[in-house]
């Protein structure tokens, strides 16, 4: 083997993805070493119980329990522990130390992202997370370089496994929420707490990073608007069959046009969760199973689609040995880090002042004039009605009354909608709930795609 400079690496971390990346660069040191130009010595793993099973066989002298030790001695840190704290100190410290830093921690960069890149800037390091928006989807790179000179539009992504197993298998086999939920839990696809999937807060947090990368402007998690899929039933999920369209939990990023944008061009943008009704024909519809895909819309590249393994240890390992790589590379190229580009300052409009298209469900009575009343409602909030589908359910109390009392059977309403304000659909849903011919708001969908 050539003779190569010599880069330690210190890794933060040993659980799915953290073993996988160890022995990954054990095993396939040589061939690291040919494509980054340095030897790659993995000079220890910081962990909380250097004892605790692990999925790979590692040496046990690797291990530490003290992480500062390690990281001030390192050239390249990994931080795989995930969550907030201790990985936002230890991070600060290796960048603080002139150490590169590649992490997966999306949760960290969603809420500390801001402090990271400027703390790398000033020493002129690199942070590299190519794993943290979609697992082994190479989508942060095409952001950051090869998009630098083109204008995003508008990205679309599916970015949680999990959700897309569930609504996939509600979709393909007519099966319940919980059904499928249960055995996503077994299969090990969802933690035994699943709400940061279920209810759009991982997918949220990946919205950040993407949006913040594609708009060159910070966005705040807390900007996001997120929802989740617990609301959806299997009669939502046939309904959407029964128009065309399939329903995915979305992470939407789009540059806006907005007369109320305080920005000199009137520029804004919005990023938004929640499960949309996607067209059966639209690429975004195929993505079955656990994996992600994200859409990116831009100007002059025009539609480019990213598909593949959105988790897992070994798929999301390689994303992390690749962004190794090219911290290596620049370590050997010297000279300062590549900082973040979030210059544009674009003001995040809240999700009240988008417009899109809207599949509201309702439950009413089945009685005369009661669609004339629910049409005018719409019509007075300035929703403009495009499809209407009705079906009806006999009242369970019915068998048991005679005929001739005229109990009425329960509509189900499903309202296709053109294009309407956000706020103005939603002031109506709330004006259609308290009119006393809704008996229930089953759920309000917002159509993408088209």
């Amino acid at each position: 083997m050539t003779d190569y400079r010599r880069l330690r690496v210190a890794l933060l971390g040993a659980g799915a993805v953290g073993s996988q990346v160890a022995d990954l660069l054990r095993t396939h040191a040589d061939e690291l070493s040919d494509r980054a130009g340095a030897a790659l010595d993995l000079v220890g793993i910081a962990v909380r119980n250097p004892d605790a099973p692990r999925e790979t066989d590692l040496p046990r002298e690797l291990f530490t329990t003290d992480s500062e030790q390690l990281i001030v001695g390192a050239d390249i840190v990994i931080e795989l522990m995930g969550g907030i704290e201790p990985a936002r100190t230890d991070i600060l410290l290796a960048l603080s130390s002139g150490a590169d830093v590649v992490t997966a921690n999306k949760a960290l960069l969603a809420t500390h992202g801001p402090e990271i890149f400027d703390a790398a800037d000033q020493v002129g390091a690199s942070v590299y997370y190519e794993a943290a928006a979609a697992g082994a989807i190479p989508i942060i790179r095409p952001l950051r370089d090869s998009l630098a000179g083109d204008r995003v539009q508008r990205i679309m992504g599916i970015v949680n496994g999990t959700t897309n197993y569930i609504l996939d298998r509600m979709d393909a086999e007519g099966s319940e929420f919980a059904d499928v939920l249960a055995d996503a839990q077994r299969l090990g696809y969802a933690e035994a707490d699943p709400t940061a999937d279920v209810e759009g807060y991982d997918a949220a947090q990946k919205a950040t990073i993407l949006a913040s990368l594609a708009f060159h402007t910070a966005v705040p998690l807390e900007a996001v608007h997120r929802e989740g899929i617990t609301g959806i039933d299997r009669q939502t999920i046939d309904a959407a069959r029964h128009a065309g369209y399939v329903i995915k939990l979305l992470a939407v990023c789009e540059r806006i046009t907005d007369a109320e944008a305080h920005s000199p061009t009137g520029e804004a943008i919005s990023v938004r969760v929640y499960p949309a009704l996607i067209p059966r024909e639209h690429p975004l519809a195929s993505v079955h199973g656990a994996n992600n895909a994200v859409f990116v819309q831009a100007e002059a590249a025009g539609n480019l689609m990213f598909y593949g393994a959105g988790a897992g240890g070994v798929q999301t390992a390689s994303a992390v040995l690749g962004d190794v790589v090219s911290a290596a590379r620049r370590h050997i190229a010297g000279g300062v880090g590549v900082g973040e580009s979030t210059r544009a300052n674009l003001p995040v409009v809240p999700i009240g002042r988008v417009t899109t298209r809207y599949q509201i469900t309702l439950e009413v009575s089945d009685q005369p004039g009661v669609l004339a009343t629910v049409a005018g409602i719409l019509s007075e909030g300035r929703v403009s009605i495009a499809t209407v589908e009705q079906t009806i359910e006999p009242a369970a109390e019915q068998s048991l009354v005679p005929a001739e009392q005229g109990i009425a059977g329960i509509a189900r309403l499903v309202i296709g909608t053109h294009t309407a304000r956000e706020q103005d659909l939603s002031d109506t849903v709330d004006r259609l709930a308290a009119s006393g011919v809704v008996d229930r708001v089953v759920s309000v969908l917002r159509v993408e795609g088209n």
